[in-house]
């Protein structure tokens, strides 16, 4: 059976030292009265107390003392009859019950230290009392008061030992917690960081590579008839090339899409309109409404990529003949709306409300606290509205 003593510290260490130290300087000073006193009984008095001392220091050499309560319950009893024998000869004996009250709570279970106490107690003052010739209030408080600091300083201790080895396991409940909501974080800023990837691979490299294969087709069916015609597209497949290389790094590194270079988001949804008519079948034209305001770079760049991606749609599936593109700026938001002539689809029926594309743009608006809709039907073309408020709008200022 083991013991629920707390394991030694430096602190605890210094204590035991000084009950140590405290017991021998009690037992040397019985002796050293028992001799200067010139006694009857020095010679059995310093017996006893040197019998006492060596029984007492066979505790602390013999680790099985704190790791057993039936081993430290021996050991206390044999100290303890040491300690009566003195006390039969030496009145001064008496003073070690107050170390042997710190023993008593400190290896014993909560009520044997209790009554271990009690009896200790009990005999320090019948001892007194007989070598004294009866009993006097002295007698009775002395040892009655000691015993009483000694509870409670053993209990206000274990209390805090108590209460600082909670503080421990929280501590260290804490410091999981952290490491595990770390690792949370790290999961999702991967998650995110994927999630962008998939984003600026679709709306960039996908829809890049779906035009160069479309380019290169028509190039294709030019030859070997009109080369010229093929030649141009090749050209422009290799331009596509290019733009798409340049958006790879651009969006490996996080920076500002090329498009977005030295112009504004008006400048760069005509630049990416003209591209659009310039190497596919269609008709693309850019409509700007409203007094320019100069957006955060993520909504820019937000903007960009939706309206590349709808037209990329509208490219690929739309068969369509004209498209336009409308960058609206209000009193508290940025419009852009991308709107074609084309064959339509019903949203309900394609997963996400229209694939990939179209829940990456709503993903990317929402992330910046803006909506986005989707209207279309079969033969009625297809209209894409994005919005995005303003940063720290504020009702009261004038646009």
């Amino acid at each position: 059976m083991h013991t629920t003593t707390p394991p030694p510290t430096p602190t605890t260490q210094a204590l035991a030292w000084c009950l140590h130290l405290l017991i021998v300087g009690l037992l040397a000073l019985a002796a050293v009265r028992a001799v200067t006193g010139d006694h009857a009984s020095a010679g059995a008095t310093v017996a006893a107390a040197s019998v006492c001392a060596l029984v007492y220091a066979i505790g602390p050499l013999l680790p099985v003392i704190r790791r057993s309560r039936w081993a430290a319950a021996g050991w206390l009893a044999a100290v303890g009859v040491a300690w009566l024998v003195l006390l039969v000869f030496a009145a001064d004996g008496v003073w070690v019950a107050f170390p042997l009250y710190f023993l008593q709570l400190h290896l014993l279970p909560r009520a044997a230290g209790l009554s271990a106490v009690t009896a200790t107690a009990a005999a320090a003052i019948t001892a007194f009392a007989v070598h004294q010739g009866g009993f006097t209030p002295a007698a009775v408080i002395g040892p009655a008061l000691g015993a009483a600091v000694a509870v409670a300083v053993v209990r206000g201790y274990q209390t805090l030992y108590r209460e600082s080895d909670r503080r421990r396991e929280l501590i260290a409940e804490l410091t999981a917690t952290r490491a595990d909501l770390a690792e949370v974080q790290h999961a999702a800023g991967v998650l995110a960081e994927r999630e962008r990837l998939a984003r600026e691979i679709h709306d960039t490299l996908a829809q890049g590579l779906s035009s160069i294969q479309l380019l290169l087709r028509a190039a294709e069916r030019a030859l070997p008839a009109t080369p010229e015609h093929a030649a141009r597209y090749v050209v422009q497949a290799r331009q596509a090339a290019v733009d798409n290389l340049a958006e790879a790094r651009r969006f490996v590194a996080a920076l500002v899409p090329p498009a977005l270079d030295g112009t504004t988001l008006g400048g760069a949804l005509e630049r990416l309109c003209a591209t659009t008519s310039a190497r596919h079948p269609i008709t693309a034209r850019c409509h700007l409404g409203g007094v320019a305001v100069p957006l955060p770079t993520a909504h820019d760049v937000a903007l960009l990529r939706v309206a590349q991606s709808a037209l990329a749609n509208t490219v690929q599936h739309a068969r369509a003949g004209s498209v336009d593109v409308t960058l609206g700026y209000g009193r508290d938001d940025v419009t852009l709306e991308v709107a074609d002539d084309g064959t339509g689809f019903d949203p309900a029926d394609a997963p996400e409300s229209g694939g990939f594309g179209l829940a990456a743009m709503r993903a990317r608006l929402a992330s910046l606290g803006g909506e986005f809709t989707v209207e279309s039907a079969h033969g009625h073309g297809t209209t894409l509205l994005a919005r995005l408020p303003f940063p720290h709008t504020d009702p009261e200022a004038p646009r």
